[in-house]
C-alpha cells in the first residue's frame, strides 16, 4: 500500500483548543460561507435542471456536507493540516447533462463505480502514472465547456431579472477595486450578501414564515437522507466513470494539493486519493457526487495563523459542515424558493474563475488543438451510442493530439 503515514502523536482537545486562533476562527467561516452558498446553488442548478425531487436535493446535500465534514476531520486531525473535502463540482455539472437520458439510480452507480476507482488509485499509487496519460489542457477544455452554460445563464438572469442579478453581478466586479474590504468580504460572499438584501427589497424570494413549516418543529428541519439502490448501466459507466474520475484527480485534488504544497504543508496525495474513493463509495448511498479535496476552502484555511495549527481551522470547517448537512432540508427548501436568477447568478459567478483559469489552462502553449477539439465537441452537447459529450471530447480531444500534436506528448514526457 502507499498510503503516507500519519503525525503522532495525535492532537488531544487541549492541544486544538490552545492551537485555535482568532485568524483561523475567521478564515474557517471565510471558507464554510464559500462552500455553503455558490457551489450549493449549482447542485440546485443541476438537481432541478435534472428533474430531482426536492427530497433528492436534500439527501444530496446532507452526504455531501455532513459525511464529507466526517472525512475531513478525521484526516485533518491525523495529519495536522487543512486536509477538506467536499465534491467535485466538474463532476455536479457532468452529472447534469447525463440526467436528462440516465435514471438517478444509473448514475448513482457511477458514483459508486468511481469511488472504486479511485480507492485501487489511491491505494496502489497509481494516481500520478494515469494522470499523465491525460494531458492537463485536454482535462481543462473538457471542464470549460461544461462549465461554460453557467456562465450562459449568469447572462440569461440579467436579462430574465436584472434587479436582482445585476446588483449581485456589480459587486462581484466593483468589490475587488476596495482592496482593503476585498480581504474582509471575499467577492462570492458580497455576491451573496447582496443577493439576499436584492430579494427582500425586490420582495420575489418568499419570505421565510412561508417558506417553512415551523410547526413540525426540528422533525421538519432535520436530515432523513434517502438510500438509493444504484443500478449499473454499462452506458453510464461509459459515459460518467473516466470524466468524473479525471475531474476530481485533475481538476480539483492537482488543485488543492498544489495550493497545500506552496502553503507549505506536505500533503499525502496517496491518501487523498485513497480517502476520495471511501468517501465517494459512502456518499453514494445518499445519492451524492463524488469526494474530493477542495480547492478554494483549503486556500483559505491555509492562508493565515501559524502554519502547524492551520489544521484547527479545518476542524472548524468539517463542524459547521456537519451541521449543515443535517439541516439539509430546511437549506435546500430556503434556497429553491429563491428567484432561478439568483440560483443562477450566484453559480455563474461562483464558476467565472474557474472558467477563465480552465481556458487559459487550455490553450497556453501545449495540446491546444487537441483541446479546442475537445471544447468544442463538449459545448456541441451531442450523445454518441447515448454516451455524453464530455466523455467524447476527451476521446476527440486525445485523438487528434495523438495524431498532429506528438511532439507536445514528448516535451510533456520531458
Amino acid at each position: 500500500m502507499s498510503l503516507e503515514s500519519i503525525r503522532r502523536p495525535v492532537p488531544g482537545l487541549s492541544d486544538i483548543l490552545s492551537s485555535l486562533s482568532g485568524t483561523h476562527l475567521a478564515n474557517a467561516a471565510i471558507a464554510f460561507i464559500f462552500a455553503a452558498s455558490a457551489p450549493v446553488a449549482i447542485i440546485l442548478g443541476v438537481g432541478v435542471k435534472g428533474g430531482l425531487a426536492e427530497s433528492d436535493i436534500a439527501s444530496w446535500i446532507f452526504a455531501a456536507f455532513a459525511l464529507n465534514g466526517v472525512l475531513s476531520l478525521a484526516l485533518s486531525l491525523v495529519y495536522r493540516m487543512p486536509l477538506v473535502f467536499f465534491w467535485t463540482i466538474p463532476g455536479t455539472v457532468l452529472v447534469g447533462p447525463a440526467l436528462t437520458h440516465l435514471s438517478f439510480a444509473d448514475v448513482i452507480g457511477t458514483f459508486y463505480a468511481t469511488g472504486l476507482l479511485l480507492l485501487v488509485l489511491g491505494i496502489t499509487g497509481w494516481a500520478r502514472r494515469i494522470m499523465a496519460y491525460f494531458p492537463m489542457p485536454i482535462v481543462m477544455s473538457m471542464v470549460a465547456g461544461v462549465f461554460l452554460q453557467f456562465a450562459v445563464g449568469w447572462i440569461d438572469a440579467l436579462k430574465d431579472d436584472i434587479w436582482i442579478a445585476l446588483p449581485m453581478t456589480a459587486t462581484f466586479f466593483l468589490l475587488p477595486l476596495v482592496p482593503a474590504l476585498a480581504t474582509r468580504i471575499p467577492p462570492m460572499i458580497g455576491v451573496l450578501i447582496v443577493g439576499v438584501v436584492a430579494l427582500v427589497l425586490s420582495g420575489n424570494g418568499s419570505p421565510v414564515s412561508q417558506t417553512v413549516d415551523w410547526s413540525t418543529g426540528l422533525s421538519g428541519m432535520l436530515a432523513a437522507p434517502n438510500v438509493y439502490t444504484p443500478s449499473f448501466s454499462l452506458q453510464a459507466m461509459i459515459e460518467l466513470v473516466v470524466p468524473l474520475a479525471i475531474t476530481v484527480l485533475a481538476a480539483q485534488n492537482a488543485q488543492g494539493i498544489t495550493i497545500l504544497r506552496s502553503s507549505g504543508h506536505n500533503p499525502p496525495t496517496s491518501t487523498i486519493t485513497a480517502a476520495c474513493g471511501v468517501g465517494s463509495l459512502v456518499t453514494a448511498v445518499f445519492g451524492s457526487v463524488s469526494t474530493c479535496l477542495t480547492g478554494p476552502s483549503n486556500a483559505i484555511l491555509a492562508s493565515g495563523g501559524e502554519r502547524g495549527t492551520q489544521y484547527t481551522a479545518a476542524l472548524c470547517v468539517a463542524i459547521l459542515a456537519i451541521v449543515f448537512g443535517l439541516f439539509s432540508p430546511l437549506f435546500t427548501k430556503l434556497m429553491l424558493a429563491t428567484p432561478p436568477a439568483f440560483i443562477a447568478t450566484l453559480a455563474g459567478l461562483a464558476l467565472l474563475k474557474v472558467l477563465q483559469s480552465a481556458f487559459q489552462v487550455s490553450f497556453g502553449s501545449r495540446f491546444t488543438l487537441g483541446a479546442l477539439i475537445t471544447f468544442v465537441v463538449t459545448i456541441a452537447d451531442y450523445a454518441i451510442f447515448n454516451i455524453g459529450a464530455p466523455f467524447w471530447g476527451l476521446v476527440f480531444g486525445l485523438l487528434t493530439s495523438w495524431l498532429l500534436e506528438r511532439g507536445d506528448f514528448s516535451a510533456e514526457e520531458a
